[in-house]
C-alpha cells in the first residue's frame, strides 16, 4: 500500500505529479533522445493545479535565492527569465509572478513575427531560463542561441525533472549551469519506495538511466 505521509523535500513534487496521471510506464519513444523509455514524464499537467504551479514557483525562487546566497554563488544574478516553449512557459510565468522577475519568452520556429522574443528587454542583461524537463539538452540550447543573439547573456538554466539523458552535460559543455528539482532516478526512487510501482518498473527505469548516463552519480 503506498504510503500516507508527507513526502520529504522536493519529493512531493513527485507525489504531485503521479496524482495528476503525469507519470506512466510503458514503452515510449519520445524524440530522438529517448527512446524505449520505460517511463514518460507529462510536466504541463502542473497547470491543472494552481496550487502546486506556485509551490513550483516557491520552490524555484527558494532556491535560486540560497545559491545566489553562497560565498561561491552556484548562479550568476539575472535580470529577466525566459519560459522555453511550450513546456516551460507556465513554469516561468509563475516563477516571475512570485519573484517579481521580468519574464520574455521565444516564438516557435515558423511563427510569422517580426520580432522573435515577445516582451521587454535591454541587450546586455542576464537571463535565466526555465524548462519543465530537460532531456537531451536541445530546447534549452536553441532558446539560448536565439536569446545569445539578442545580446542577452545566458548562464543558467531551471528544470523541474532531469532525466539524465546527457542534457546536463550538453549545457556544461556550452557554459550553461543547470539546475534542477527533482532527477528521474529520485522520482523512480520514490514511487518505488513510496510503494506506487512495483519492482520490476523500478529495475527497467534504473537499468535505462544507468544506460544512457553511467556517470549520474558524479553530475
Amino acid at each position: 500500500m503506498p504510503r500516507s505521509s508527507r513526502p520529504p523535500g522536493n519529493l512531493w513534487l513527485a507525489e504531485e505529479l503521479w496524482n495528476l496521471d503525469a507519470i506512466q510506464f510503458g514503452d515510449f519513444t519520445l524524440g530522438r533522445t529517448a527512446v524505449h523509455s520505460p517511463i514518460y514524464i507529462n510536466v504541463r499537467r502542473l497547470v491543472s493545479n494552481p496550487r502546486a504551479l506556485a509551490r513550483v514557483a516557491r520552490i524555484i525562487r527558494e532556491e535560486l535565492e540560497t545559491l545566489l546566497s553562497m560565498r561561491n554563488p552556484h548562479v550568476r544574478p539575472f535580470s529577466v527569465v525566459a519560459g522555453v516553449p511550450f513546456g516551460g512557459l507556465h513554469i516561468a510565468t509563475a516563477f516571475a509572478l512570485d519573484a517579481k522577475v521580468p519574464m520574455i519568452y521565444i516564438h516557435p520556429p515558423g511563427t510569422d513575427k517580426a520580432n522573435v522574443i515577445e516582451g521587454v528587454y535591454v541587450r546586455g542583461q542576464t537571463c535565466l531560463i526555465i524548462d519543465d524537463l530537460i532531456t537531451g539538452g536541445g530546447s534549452i540550447l536553441q532558446t539560448a542561441a536565439t536569446l545569445s543573439e539578442a545580446g542577452l547573456n545566458v548562464y543558467d538554466a531551471v528544470t523541474l525533472v532531469d532525466r539524465q539523458e546527457g542534457g546536463r552535460q550538453a549545457l556544461k559543455a556550452a557554459g550553461i549551469n543547470l539546475i534542477s528539482i527533482l532527477t528521474l532516478e529520485q522520482i523512480a526512487n520514490y514511487l518505488m519506495s513510496a510503494g506506487y510501482i512495483d519492482e520490476s518498473w523500478y529495475r527497467r527505469t534504473m537499468e535505462y538511466i544507468e544506460a544512457r548516463n553511467p556517470g549520474r552519480n558524479g553530475d
